[in-house]
């Protein structure tokens, strides 16, 4: 069991070379729902055309625009179509009633919206139409018949309100690109062009397993001495969120058998498995009891909070041990794991943001600082209180304050590197 300090980078450089297997990944077909979140692992190129078929853009009538050389023009409406029906003949000097989305009449070129148009009574005198040619066949004279017709106030220009086959995109294109982080904007895409399953790349598999014999599930009734673990489901959280899938969450006590056996258990399953407690100091310390003869590295990192850390190998899959404390825990996955996970999973890397601090704050030397704080507008303010135990101020966070290790006071409005959460 090695020990020493290190520095924040040399411990992210030893880390991301530990867990730098899971950076192979293959890849796997999954419905669609089940692709939001995951990474598209090839190009998808669409299968049809979008739209397949010309149709209207708008309530209105359907028209050509060479019978109309003049508005307002009364035109007798030869037939209604709605969305869904199929596509009609368009006979020149009539208008077709249609429906936003139904199928352009052949030979029709524009629509003519329905604000634009006024409905005539069967009353209206014929000398007070515009006469067009007597083409209409007598089979598709039934809504003339009946005295159907519409008046035209506007002239339109060829192809007004009408989408064209294939203007949103053409068969045979490139859809999504490899890489795509798919959202549901990207399902939608997805899905308008039929498809049901789409190749995604495999997310590394984590299990979890927080240590303590203090610790009890939630929704237990708290005897003297125990607390509700919140390291198990924050660290599964955590992992989830940053492109992983959980294959295991666990618990264990101090009892190093039982956490051996726990610890066999999730590596069996998992590609990386994560600890939490039995690192520090102390007695009781089960993780580098059980670890420790297996040639476990323990080392001080030179970082508050979380400087307790380790690493080892378990059946050749990597473990990384963080601190109990609940703040400690997540900061390390912040600063150690997230972004080996991100990358495995292929999402793309959390960019720290340059802000000025809203107010001034004082830090301790020696140490690179991982404070609690939260956006104000373009700047950001830390929250008070440095305990690692204050869980519910870390709920309060939406960025760490990574402040320096040989910086120990800080003025207000001074530039600081925050990491977002």
């Amino acid at each position: 069991m090695a020990g020493g300090r290190r520095s924040v980078e040399e411990h992210a450089r030893h880390v991301a070379t530990l867990l730098s297997p899971l950076l192979i990944r293959g890849t796997e077909p999954v419905p669609l729902l089940e692709a939001l979140g995951r990474v598209l692992a090839e190009d998808v190129v669409a299968p049809i055309d979008l739209p397949t078929f010309r149709n209207s853009q708008m309530d209105g009538y359907a028209v050509d625009t060479a019978s109309l050389t003049a508005a307002p023009a009364t035109l007798p409406v030869r037939a209604v179509l709605a969305a869904g029906d199929g596509v009609v003949a368009h006979v020149p000097g009539t208008a077709t009633k249609i429906m936003t989305g139904a199928p352009l009449p052949t030979g029709a070129d524009a629509v003519v919206p329905v604000e634009d148009t006024v409905p005539v009574e069967d009353t209206v005198p014929v000398e007070d139409t515009v006469p067009v040619e007597d083409t209409v066949p007598a089979e598709d004279t039934a809504a003339e018949g009946r005295g159907l017709r519409v008046t035209v106030c506007t002239l339109p220009e060829p192809g007004a309100y009408v989408r064209e086959r294939g203007s949103d995109i053409h068969r045979g294109r490139t859809l999504l690109p490899a890489g795509t982080v798919v959202a549901a904007r990207h399902v939608a895409a997805l899905a308008a062009v039929g498809l049901t399953h789409v190749s995604v790349r495999t997310r590394p598999r984590v299990a979890v397993i927080s240590t303590g014999s203090e610790l009890v599930p939630g929704g237990s009734v708290l005897a003297p001495g125990k607390i509700h673990d919140s390291n198990g489901p924050a660290l599964a959280a955590s992992a989830a969120a940053n492109g992983a899938l959980v294959v295991s969450v666990d618990r264990s006590g101090d009892d190093a058998e039982v956490f051996a056996a726990k610890l066999a258990r999730a590596a069996s399953v998992a590609e990386v498995v994560f600890t939490s407690g039995g690192v520090s100091k102390g007695d009781f310390e089960v993780v580098k009891d059980v670890l420790g003869p297996r040639g476990a590295e323990f080392v001080s990192v030179a970082m508050q909070p979380g400087g307790p850390q380790g690493t080892a190998l378990v059946d050749s899959v990597p473990v990384l041990t963080f601190p109990g404390n609940p703040v400690s825990a997540l900061v390390s996955f912040e600063v150690f794991a997230r972004p080996v996970l991100r990358a495995a999973a292929g999402l793309p890397a959390v960019e720290p943001e340059t802000r000025p601090l809203s107010t001034g704050l004082s830090s301790v030397p020696g140490k690179r600082q991982f404070l609690r704080a939260r956006r104000d507008g373009g700047a950001v303010v830390a929250i008070p209180g440095a305990g690692s135990h204050l869980i519910a101020a870390m709920a309060t966070a939406d960025v760490l304050l990574d402040i320096p290790a040989d910086t120990s006071d800080l003025e207000p409005g001074e530039l600081v590197k925050v990491l977002p959460l």
